[in-house]
């Protein structure tokens, strides 16, 4: 129950905020490519801090790790609106994806060690959370713009929620013991299945992060769709991404982790497929359902395989797939803004299949050194 509050908490949080970017450009009057900047600096916070995140878990544990990183997370939030200027801004949120990337890590350390208490696979039931989060969140923050409430007075309020609510989870956190001190490196390279196992989180989340960028752009431009359906094509996304996320444990365990990420490999890459082979706008809502689908239980695996790997602890293998999947988020975004402005958006879309589709290689050669 604490841990599932926690993923709610984090995608609650972060879908408030992304709720009101519009406002937040309107305070301090930043152009697009200056509010792509700023946020690009959460995603540099949160690849810096994910590696180093493995072994402050291993020193003091993942119960503190996470305390620590959940109450400075919320914290920084209301501060968002008091800053000087836009590098105050671009500070703020590099901070903020600090913490975010060392809860990320720990929350998950924490999924692993009630999935391997429970012995039977559950980490996709807390992605879910996270996504159920994400659209309270979004709600909450049109509910708040809708009644006129500054992003001050709206993100305070928030925040002291966020606050309570994590004052009590942290009674009920698993009481993870931390290794002896000066044992356990700062770093350690990955083995070779650790890195596949990174490379598909990476593939994974640079389609999400294509997704939720470039989606209703694509509606809008490539199929023409009118501007009220155009956000209906994020919408199938993500309700196939929670839905998929809602019943991927049961899936997990009748089908195994392999092939379950194969199937779901080929249904994002026969999704995303439709999307650019179609030029009608319900089809391609449609494709896009089946990529949501298909990507929403790549990365609770991966997490899950990381953290239950018997070759490194689980904040170290968490460690090293979260920042190899988040580069996906840090890099994706400009990569597909390049191809789109070289040649088309169909074309980075195109890119983002062959991506799907290394994925669903990956997935298919992938073998648990772990496993008899």
């Amino acid at each position: 129950m604490a841990v599932n509050a926690i993923f709610f908490i984090n995608g609650f949080l972060h879908a408030n905020l992304a709720s009101r970017l519009p406002r937040l450009q309107e305070i301090f009057n930043l152009s697009n490519g200056t509010l792509g900047l700023i946020l690009l600096s959460t995603s540099i916070g949160a690849v810096f801090a994910m590696p180093f995140t493995g072994w402050l878990i291993i020193q003091n544990g993942s119960r503190k790790i996470g305390i620590i990183s959940i109450f400075a997370y919320c914290i920084f939030f209301p501060l968002v609106t008091l800053m000087p200027g836009i590098p105050g801004l671009m500070s703020l949120f590099f901070m903020m994806g600090i913490t975010a990337g060392m809860l990320d890590v720990s929350m998950n350390a924490q999924a692993v060690m009630i999935e391997r208490g429970m012995g039977k696979p559950i980490m996709t039931s807390f992605h879910a959370l996270f996504s159920i989060g994400m659209a309270a969140g979004a709600l909450s923050g049109a509910l708040f713009e809708s009644f006129t409430f500054s992003l001050f007075q709206h993100l305070s309020l928030i925040t002291a929620a966020c606050l309570l609510a994590a004052f009590w989870v942290r009674y009920f956190l698993i009481h993870d013991k931390p290794e002896s001190k000066g044992e356990g490196p700062a770093f350690q390279l990955p083995n070779a299945a650790m890195v596949s196992i990174g490379v598909i989180a990476f593939c994974c989340m640079l389609g999400e992060g294509a997704m939720a960028d470039w989606s209703t752009n694509y509606m809008e431009k490539i199929t023409l769709a009118p501007a009220a359906l155009a956000p209906i094509g994020l919408s199938a996304f993500a309700l196939a991404m929670t839905t998929g996320r809602v019943f991927g444990d049961r899936a997990r365990a009748e089908f195994g982790d392999k092939k379950l990420m194969v199937v779901c490999g080929l249904t994002a890459c026969m999704g995303l497929s439709l999307s650019i082979l179609w030029n009608e706008p319900i089809p391609v809502i449609g494709g896009f359902f089946l990529v949501g689908l298909g990507l929403s239980v790549i990365v609770p695996i991966a997490y899950s395989i990381a953290g239950n790997s018997s070759s490194v602890s689980p904040g170290v293998g968490l460690a090293m797939v979260t920042t190899v999947g988040y580069s996906g988020f840090l890099f994706g975004p400009p990569i597909i803004g390049f191809l789109a402005d070289w040649k088309t958006l169909r074309f980075a879309l195109i890119f983002v299949a062959c991506l799907f589709m290394i994925m669903t290689f990956l997935s298919y050669r992938y073998k648990n050194p772990d496993s008899k």
